[in-house]
C-alpha cells in the first residue's frame, strides 16, 4: 500500500535535513509523524521515525545531561494529561493535592524544573497528570513540546490574584511557539500549528481572588473552553475539578461479563467517546474485533441484555458480553 504523503510531510522532512541539533531534528521528526497518515502502507516509515527520535533523545539527553526520565513519561492509567502554567500559579501543589506525586511545593517560582508524574482518583479509573516546569519554555527544556504533543489533554492553571486573562496570552503565545493550539482550531495555512489539544482552564488561589479576576477569565474563555475555579492550598474545587477533567478528555468507560456471571464493575475498559462494540473489542484483544459476531448490551440498550451488532455506539457505563 502506498504511503500517499501529503506536501507538507515533505517540508518538515526539508526541515529535518537542514537541522543542525538533536533537540531540533527531534522536532522535525515529530512533525513529520503528526502529518504523515496513519494506515499500513506507513506502518515502516511510522516505526523508522520513532526508532530515529528515540536514537536523538538519547543523544541529546547525553550532551544536556538531562536525565531520559524527565523527557519520557510512559503513559498509565486511563488518560495522560500535562499541567502547564506560568511561575507560581500553583502546579505542583494542585498536582500533589489531587494525586500521590511528591514534589516540592513552596511560594517562591521555579521550584520545578523536570517532568513529574502522579496518578489522579476518578471513580474506579486513574488519570496520569504530569507536573511540568513552568513557561516560558527554557532553552535546556527542550524535551517538554514533544511531551506536551504527546499527551492526551492539558490542564491550564492560572493564578487568579496576578492577571489572568495577561497569563492566558502568555501561555496561549507559549504554545503557539511549541506548534500546540488549544481552543477553537485556527486555520493550519496561516498558523502553522498542527496539533491541537484538549484543554481545560483551572482558576487556582481562588482564595485570594478579587471577585472580578474569575469572572473576567470566565468572559474571555468561556466560549473557547471549560473552566473552572479552585483553590489548591485549602482544597476548595477538587472533587469537582476531578469529573471535569474527565469530561474533558471525552472518554467512556464500558464494562465486561461472562455469559451467566455479573459484570465486573471494578476494571472498565475506557474508550473515546463514539466507540462502537467493535472498537471495544479490539481493544479489549485485537482478535476479538475480528472475531466477533454479536454482543449483548446492558445500559443503553432498549432492554437489558438486548443484541446488537458490532457497529452499535457505546455509552458511558455500558455493560457488554462478548461472543465470538
Amino acid at each position: 500500500m502506498p504511503a500517499n504523503l501529503p506536501p507538507q510531510y515533505f517540508e518538515a522532512e526539508k526541515r529535518f535535513r537542514v537541522a543542525k541539533s538533536p533537540p531540533e531534528k527531534i522536532v522535525a521528526l515529530e512533525e513529520m509523524m503528526a502529518i504523515m497518515p496513519k494506515h499500513k502502507g506507513t506502518d515502516h516509515l511510522r516505526a523508522e521515525l520513532r526508532s530515529r527520535i528515540a536514537k536523538l533523545t538519547q543523544l541529546a539527553a547525553k550532551k544536556s545531561g538531562v536525565q531520559r526520565a524527565s523527557m519520557t513519561i510512559e503513559k498509565e492509567g486511563a488518560a495522560q494529561v500535562a499541567v502547564i502554567g506560568l511561575p507560581n500559579s500553583g502546579k505542583s501543589q494542585l498536582v500533589v493535592a489531587i494525586t500521590n506525586a511528591s514534589l516540592p511545593v513552596a511560594e517562591y517560582p521555579f521550584t520545578t524544573h523536570s517532568a513529574t508524574p502522579g496518578m489522579m482518583e476518578f471513580e474506579n479509573i486513574k488519570i496520569q497528570l504530569i507536573d511540568t516546569p513552568p513557561l516560558p519554555l527554557q532553552p535546556s527544556q527542550w524535551w517538554l513540546p514533544p511531551m506536551l504533543r504527546q499527551t492526551n489533554a492539558l490542564l491550564v492553571i492560572v493564578d487568579l490574584s496576578n492577571d489572568p486573562l495577561s497569563q492566558m496570552e502568555t501561555i496561549g503565545e507559549q504554545l503557539e511557539k511549541m506548534r500546540i493550539i488549544i481552543g477553537k482550531t485556527k486555520a493550519e495555512e496561516e498558523t502553522g500549528i498542527i496539533w491541537q489539544k484538549k484543554a481545560l482552564i483551572i482558576g487556582n488561589k481562588l482564595d485570594l481572588d478579587n471577585g472580578q479576576s474569575y469572572q473576567a477569565l470566565v468572559n474571555k474563555c468561556k466560549e473557547q473552553l471549560p473552566i473552572m475555579a479552585i483553590s489548591a492550598k485549602d482544597g476548595a474545587g477538587l472533587e469537582k475539578l476531578r469529573l471535569k477533567v474527565y469530561q474533558m478528555l471525552d472518554i467512556i468507560r464500558v464494562y465486561t461479563k461472562m455469559p451467566g456471571k455479573k459484570a465486573d464493575l471494578t476494571d472498565p475498559v475506557v474508550l473515546k467517546r463514539g466507540s462502537t462494540l467493535h472498537g471495544a473489542a479490539t481493544s479489549i484483544h485485537k482478535d476479538f474485533g475480528q472475531k466477533l459476531k454479536y454482543a449483548r448490551i446492558w445500559g443503553s440498550g432498549k432492554h437489558a441484555g438486548i443484541m446488537a451488532k458490532r457497529d452499535h455506539v457505546l455509552q458511558d457505563g455500558d455493560v457488554i458480553e462478548l461472543h465470538l
